[in-house]
């Protein structure tokens, strides 16, 4: 690189994955070459609140490595936050970096709203763009989007809290009218497992629904699927990218925020072991269901292979998955050949990239 890109790494956030995204903005910063890049660390703190500069790397300590976060310290400028707009804007101006790195995840983050704030900056930021973030965000509407686009699928419905609050009785019994027990029960907008509960009786479920309730208005019911769990990393703008699958044997009965996060006795297999055909499928419908939502940067696609009969059915696309060394999407791309590092080089130039595209477009209609 002629000249070093400044790039405001963005942590935090005010959602049930605040602390996920601590961990992977960390891998983030320390992933950066200091002769490529100037790093800008920005914190959004549990409360909504921004910060920047020595105010925002305390939440990174005991993450990143203590001389780092030093050097972070050293050449940051401390600049200073107008009260006024503690609550909505960045603390730095964005006119004084090239690009954003929103290494957030769940709401407020990853569900287009912070997109569109840098949308209406007009500023670049890694990953993907408004309608992708909020599409893949909701997973009614991201399974919406994939029956419109055919592909195959479990059988889902969702509820909204308010009828939760007033009509339990009836939201059992509409479930258990669709669905043999047991059931998976989830917020429609998180991710990292936060929120979901395995429900095998009605008592279970209602504890379930409440649960899920107090994370989203909106809580979603899928069938249960006995299938082994595989994951696509997908990567790249127009012409996006597909790894080969991994696998995910999890710890728990499932694969909860604990599997995920907390015992470390979860174990990926990477590759899966699938036929080349079924591998090849499954990359064919990761970038399908890439594309379906429009999406840009990056994306790890999750799937169920049934135990019963190997068909291959899409769970979910997670458009800011956990971006770890250690975390499935770069592993992934490990496998393929890609470094970690070499991986975050990539992300920053895509974003140059689709925000070159988008000044192609015309903002302005003149009537001659």
């Amino acid at each position: 690189m002629d000249k070093k890109i400044r790039v405001a790494v963005l942590y935090g956030g005010k959602s049930g994955e605040h602390e996920v995204s601590l961990q992977s903005a960390a891998s983030v910063i320390e992933a950066m070459d200091p002769a490529e890049y100037d790093v800008v660390p920005v914190l959004i703190d549990k409360e909504g609140r921004w910060e920047t500069g020595n105010r925002a790397l305390p939440a990174l300590e005991g993450k990143v490595n203590p001389k780092l976060l030093e050097t972070i310290r050293e050449r940051t400028p401390q600049l200073q936050l107008p009260e006024a707009v503690s609550r909505s804007l960045p603390a730095i101006s964005l006119d004084e970096v090239d690009v954003v790195f929103p290494v957030l995840h769940g709401t407020y983050g990853e569900d287009g709203t912070i997109q569109g704030l840098l949308e209406i900056a007009d500023i670049p930021y890694v990953g993907a763009g408004v309608m992708a973030s909020a599409v893949g965000m909701d997973k009614v509407m991201m399974k919406k989007v994939f029956a419109q686009e055919g592909l195959p699928q479990g059988d889902f419905d969702f509820f909204l809290r308010r009828r939760l609050e007033n009509d339990m009785d009836g939201v059992v019994a509409d479930i258990e009218g669709r669905f043999d027990y047991p059931v998976f029960i989830k917020p429609a907008n998180l991710g990292s497992s936060v929120g979901i509960s395995k429900a095998r009786q009605a008592d279970e479920l209602k504890k379930a629904l409440l649960l899920a309730a107090q994370y989203d208005r909106k809580v979603i019911v899928e069938e249960f699927i006995d299938a082994r769990e595989v994951e696509v990393a997908v990567l790249g703008n127009e012409e996006p990218e597909a790894s080969d699958p991994g696998e995910i044997v999890s710890s728990n009965d499932f694969y909860d925020y604990k599997a995920k996060y907390v015992d470390g006795k979860s174990v990926m297999r990477i590759p899966a072991e699938l036929s080349d055909e079924m591998r090849e499928a499954i990359r064919q419908l990761a970038i399908r269901a890439y594309r379906a939502i429009d999406c840009t940067g990056l994306a790890r696609v999750d799937f169920f292979v049934k135990n019963e009969d190997g068909t291959v059915l899409i769970n979910e696309i997670n458009t800011m998955p956990g971006f770890t060394p250690y975390s499935m999407y770069a592993n992934l791309w490990k496998h393929s050949g890609l470094s970690y590092s070499d991986l975050v080089n990539r992300l920053v130039q895509l974003a140059l990239d689709r925000y070159q595209d988008k000044k192609k477009t015309r903002t302005q209609f003149d009537v001659e």
